[in-house]
């Protein structure tokens, strides 16, 4: 049974830019439906957080339509304040980016049949962020060389094992392991949760780096795009797609398609209609006409391949009218 709200707890509405759909923006940050971090249960979307230093279960649900979005917030095992309220909704506005204002991306839509075919049909969709870059790192680790069902198996057991635990009204989670949670860990204790020594290695280095300090999302959002992946590939067992992952998840940059993600380029060859694979060149040549949107575009190929296997309801969008 799923746990349903406690008596008192403090509802509070959050702010968002129209169009805006919960339910695909959130599969969009979930990715997997065996993602237990990111809960959703076809109606409400939970998250266990750290909030000052304290777990937090936070729900949201939309009431309105998606051209009228009205969502209710609340948050469980804190007494509720201004505070509260605030760290919430920073957290919560770039989770699940209800700030995004994307009608420059429909106006551009509009003007090519296929693109205003595709954000038709996943209107409402909003890009999602990591709450924080170390999450965006750890996840790219995570998933770099591996499938996303895989990743996403081995991200859960972290979470289980290493994550601040949430008890309370019924609900039972734990939040994302925090950089000072795996820091003085043993690589082994992670290669017994399916990381490889490079990637166990990779993490717990990581940790270190932004407990003193050495790494911080202010200085990488500093950096041009060349220079921001060659420092990320400077960590230990960064490649080029986990590079790039970061910059589109957990820098925001919405321009930035990933382009060695073997999963996002079949799927694009796919809706393309291409005969050849797509390597990262050529994937970056297709996306050539889109580059401002090119980000936005891998999350529609996410919610397209989502749909196609079954875990979305989006049906086809025939030719004509706009994206807007």
């Amino acid at each position: 049974m799923r746990p349903t709200q406690a008596e008192g707890e403090p509802r509070f509405p959050l702010k968002v830019v129209p169009p805006f759909r919960l339910d695909l923006t959130v599969w969009a940050l979930r990715r997997w439906p065996e993602n237990k971090m990111d809960r959703w249960d076809g109606k409400t979307f939970r998250r266990a957080l750290m909030l000052n230093g304290k777990p937090v279960e936070i729900a949201v649900t939309q009431i309105g339509s998606m051209t009228a979005p009205r969502l209710q917030a609340t948050v469980t095992g804190v007494p509720f304040g201004p505070e509260v309220k605030s760290g919430v909704t920073e957290t919560l506005n770039r989770m699940l980016g209800l700030q995004v204002d994307l009608k420059g991306f429909y106006r551009y839509a509009a003007n090519d049949r296929r693109l205003a075919i595709l954000a038709r049909r996943f209107r409402g969709l909003k890009p999602p962020q990591f709450p924080s870059l170390f999450e965006a790192l750890v996840n790219g680790i995570a998933c770099q060389q591996f499938t996303l069902a895989s990743g996403i198996q081995m991200l859960n057991r972290l979470s289980e094992n290493f994550g601040v635990s949430f008890n309370q009204a019924g609900i039972g989670a734990r939040a994302f392991p925090r950089p000072e949670d795996l820091a003085a860990l043993k690589p082994k204790l992670l290669r017994g949760l399916g990381f490889s020594r490079q990637k166990a290695g990779a993490i717990i280095e990581l940790s270190r780096a932004i407990v003193t300090d050495n790494l911080d999302r202010d200085g990488l959002a500093s950096l041009d795009d060349e220079s921001a992946v060659e420092q990320l590939q400077g960590l230990h067992n960064m490649g080029r797609w986990t590079a790039e992952y970061v910059l589109l998840r957990g820098l925001d940059r919405l321009h930035i398609f990933p382009g060695d993600d073997v999963g996002a380029r079949n799927t694009l060859q796919q809706w393309l209609g291409l005969r050849k694979p797509l390597d990262y060149n050529g994937t970056r040549r297709v996306l050539a006409k889109w580059k401002p949107y090119a980000g936005l575009t891998y999350f529609h190929m996410l919610l397209y391949r989502l749909n196609e296997t079954g875990y979305l309801s989006c049906p086809p969008i025939k030719s004509g009218g706009t994206a807007s």
